[in-house]
C-alpha cells in the first residue's frame, strides 16, 4: 500500500475535487462525522473548528491509500483501515470524510481531515512520512495487503512516480537508478571502473568540478533523464559516495581537463617553480661584495707578489 500526504490551506478546494468524483460516477463517500451534505456547508463547518487556531495556515490534511492492483478490500474493510491510519497518525478527535474513488484500475481511497481538533489542538506533523509508512506496513499485516519491501535506500517518490508506477505496475526509473547503482558499490571499484561498470548498464556518469578542477558533484543519466547523485539518493551525492572509491581515487579526486587554460592550481604550481628556478640561477652567480665587486674581480686586482727563494 502506498500512501500519500498534503497539507493544505484550503477545504473547499479539496472537497469539491473528491465531490466531482462522485458526481461523475467514479466515487463515493465511505465514511465522516460531519454533519453537512454539500461542498459549502461542510467547509463552513470545518472552519468552525479551524478559527479555534486563527494562525494556523495549513489546517488542512488530505491523504490517499492506494492499493497493489492484486489486492482488494471490501468497502467496510477500506472505512476501517482509513479509521486506523487516521487515528493513528494522531486524528482521533478530529473532523474528517473518507472518499473511495473507482476511476483508477487499483482500489484507493482519499481521507480529508481537520487538523485543528474539537479540543483546539493542532495534530502535530513531525515526521509524518516516517510514522505513515511505519503505520501503512502494520496495516498491511492487519489486513491482509500485499506487504511492499521496504527500501531503507529508497528516496520519497513524486506523485508523478507514484502514479505511474501505479498505473503500469512497472517500477519507478529512479529507483531502478537506485537498484543499479547500489549493485555496484558493493565492490571496492576505482573511479574509472564505477564508470565502465554504470555504462554496461547504459547509466553515463557526469562529474561536475570546481573552477580548481576538483570533483564537486556527480549526476546520472538513466533512460533519456539525468539525475543528480543526491535526486537518486542523499545517500549517493558525491561526498557520501566517494568513500565507496580506492584511497587513491579519494585522495587525487582531480580532474585535468585539456582546455588551453591554465588553472589557478596550475598557476600557482608555475609561480612557485619560476621562483625556486631564480633562486637556484642567482646561487650559481659569483657571489658579490658590499660595493658590487665579485671575489674574482678582487683577486685579480691585488698586486702580484713572487717570493725569492734564498
Amino acid at each position: 500500500m502506498i500512501g500519500k500526504q498534503i497539507k493544505g490551506k484550503d477545504f473547499y478546494g479539496v472537497l469539491s475535487y473528491n465531490q466531482k468524483k462522485i458526481d461523475k460516477g467514479q466515487g463515493c463517500v465511505l465514511d465522516t462525522n460531519l454533519a453537512a451534505n454539500s461542498v459549502v456547508m461542510q467547509t463552513k463547518e470545518l472552519n468552525v473548528i479551524r478559527q479555534l487556531r486563527p494562525n494556523l495556515s495549513k489546517a488542512v490534511y488530505h491523504t490517499s491509500l492506494s492499493l497493489p492492483y492484486s489486492d482488494t478490500l471490501s468497502d467496510q474493510e477500506f472505512a476501517n483501515l482509513a479509521k486506523d491510519y487516521f487515528e493513528g497518525m494522531g486524528f482521533d478527535d478530529n473532523q474528517y470524510i473518507i472518499y473511495k474513488h473507482t476511476d483508477q484500475d487499483h482500489e484507493h481511497i482519499h481521507i480529508v481531515a481537520n487538523r485543528v481538533a474539537f479540543s483546539g489542538n493542532v495534530v502535530s506533523d513531525s515526521q509524518d512520512y516516517k510514522r505513515s509508512e511505519a503505520l501503512i506496513r502494520k496495516l498491511e499485516l492487519k489486513y491482509n495487503l500485499t506487504v511492499l519491501e521496504e527500501k531503507e535506500e529508497s528516496n520519497v517518490l513524486s506523485k508523478g512516480e507514484i502514479e505511474k508506477c501505479l498505473r503500469t505496475g512497472e517500477e519507478p526509473e529512479r529507483l531502478e537508478l537506485q537498484r543499479i547503482i547500489n549493485e555496484i558499490i558493493k565492490y571496492k571499484f576505482s573511479l574509472s571502473e564505477f564508470e565502465k561498470q554504470l555504462k554496461g548498464k547504459q547509466v553515463n556518469v557526469k562529474f561536475n568540478s570546481s573552477k580548481q578542477g576538483v570533483i564537486s558533484g556527480i549526476s546520472f543519466e538513466y533512460k533519456g533523464k539525468t539525475y543528480k547523485g543526491s535526486q537518486v539518493n542523499r545517500k549517493l551525492s558525491w561526498n557520501t559516495l566517494k568513500t565507496k572509491f580506492d584511497e587513491q581515487d579519494r585522495d587525487h579526486s582531480i580532474i585535468f581537463q585539456n582546455t588551453g587554460r591554465i588553472t589557478e592550481n596550475q598557476q600557482a604550481t608555475r609561480q612557485s617553480f619560476g621562483a625556486t628556478e631564480r633562486n637556484n640561477q642567482n646561487s650559481n652567480q659569483e657571489p658579490k661584495s658590499d660595493l658590487g665587486e665579485s671575489q674574482k674581480d678582487r683577486i685579480n686586482k691585488q698586486p702580484f707578489i713572487r717570493f725569492k727563494r734564498k
